[in-house]
């Protein structure tokens, strides 16, 4: 779309920004760091990462991707498999798991939450069935208890996809600990990054933990025993951690580990300020039930990611479109619609994954806006933006 005037308020792809004392400890990782990674840094943002969540194991990659194909090779699926996957989701949710051959199988939504249960699960299951993938969208934790104890008596293992959801909780344990895997981002539009890319598995199983450092690393590894000349027969020795397995490189680096050790000691921080503007953003449209926000349970906290919800035009002139149209052209709000079904992509259509049953996943994308929502966003573009919002909904009820 072409802006005869710049944006108003813009939606911003930084979600968080650094103190001076943060980029102090990364600009000492740059200048001081030998080698630039697998590193000290690394070891302390995977001891911090552990401490902070509660994880058994953790490993650094270089983005949530990374982690989410560690967990789907370490499923070990094949042709012959299914994996549940909720349909709304960013397209990385389900890439590494077609990558493997295993069929996906589109699980639906709930309504008012927007992320996945155990009843949508239940209608996916089947026989093939040998992974469980859920999301934590816009920063919210799925309902997990019912979700596990389903998976637990199927046998099937749980990947958690908390790209969206570091620091959230789900009856005070943290996002990403409840099942087999967690996959976590610190991409750039996340409420904490490291340096605008980078990622972490979690792994519950010590025996598939100990694969990870070589899944993630070429197959690297120091030599066995004692030798008498070090360099004999070269630096270091390259195997198979799983036979057949090949690795990749997944690694991240030094300055990225550095920016994650001391975001970890402010991710509280930056979710309750986020939950606040959240709230208080909702009250400020609470005159205005056609904008239906995300549903937060009273089972744990949200990170609050992302500002979505659904615009129901039922009692007003108009629609989803008119309300974009006018906050963009009129107003000069830069918003977006999230997530395009996945079962819609010509990537997934060709592959063969384009037959779904997720109506509530059809209703809320044909319907949803995602507000500019950013933890740094200034008062007045905030006011600007209640303002904007609230004329809309007045105009579209005319």
């Amino acid at each position: 779309m072409t802006m005869d005037k710049p944006w108003a308020v813009k939606w911003s792809g930084r979600g968080s920004q650094y103190t001076e004392e943060e980029i102090d400890y990364i600009v000492e990782a740059i200048r001081t760091a030998d080698p630039l990674t697998q590193g000290r840094y690394l070891a302390d943002f995977e001891e911090k990462f552990k401490e902070f969540t509660g994880a058994s194991h953790a490993f650094a990659v270089a983005n949530c991707t990374c982690a989410l194909e560690l967990a789907a090779i370490l499923c070990r699926l094949t042709s012959d498999d299914e994996v549940i996957v909720p349909a709304h989701t960013f397209a990385a949710t389900a890439i590494p798991f077609a990558r493997t051959g295993a069929k996906i199988v589109w699980a639906d939504i709930d309504p008012r939450t927007l992320v996945v249960d155990a009843d949508a699960i239940q209608k996916c299951l089947s026989a093939r069935t040998r992974a469980i993938v859920v999301v934590h969208l816009y920063g919210l934790v799925c309902d997990m208890d019912p979700i596990l104890s389903l998976a637990r008596e199927h046998g099937i293992p749980v990947i958690e996809d908390a790209a969206q959801a570091l620091g959230a909780t789900y009856k005070g344990t943290q996002a990403g600990t409840m099942g087999d895997f967690g996959c976590y981002s610190f991409q750039t539009h996340k409420n904490v990054s490291t340096l605008g890319e980078g990622g972490v598995l979690s792994v519950r199983s010590p025996d598939l933990a100990a694969l990870v450092p070589g899944l993630r690393h070429n197959g690297m590894r120091a030599y066995e025993g004692d030798r008498p000349n070090y360099w004999l027969p070269a630096m270091g020795d390259v195997d198979f951690d799983w036979d057949g397995v090949w690795p990749y490189n997944f690694c991240i680096g030094e300055p990225q580990c550095a920016a994650g050790v001391l975001m970890l000691d402010r991710v509280d921080e930056v979710n309750a300020h986020r939950r606040e503007k959240a709230e208080r953003f909702e009250r400020d449209l609470g005159e205005y039930p056609e904008l239906v926000f995300q549903a937060t349970p009273q089972y744990g906290e949200s990170a609050r990611y992302c500002l979505p919800a659904r615009y129901d035009g039922t009692n007003t002139k108009g629609s989803r479109n008119d309300f974009m149209d006018r906050m963009a052209h009129h107003h000069r709000v830069n918003m977006v619609v999230q997530y395009h079904p996945l079962y819609r992509y010509p990537m997934f259509e060709k592959a063969g994954f384009g037959d779904a049953d997720c109506p509530h996943t059809d209703f809320f994308f044909d319907n949803m806006v995602s507000f500019p929502f950013h933890e740094w966003m200034p008062a007045n573009e905030y006011e600007y933006l209640v303002s904007a919002a609230q004329e809309t909904c007045e105009h579209l009820r005319r």
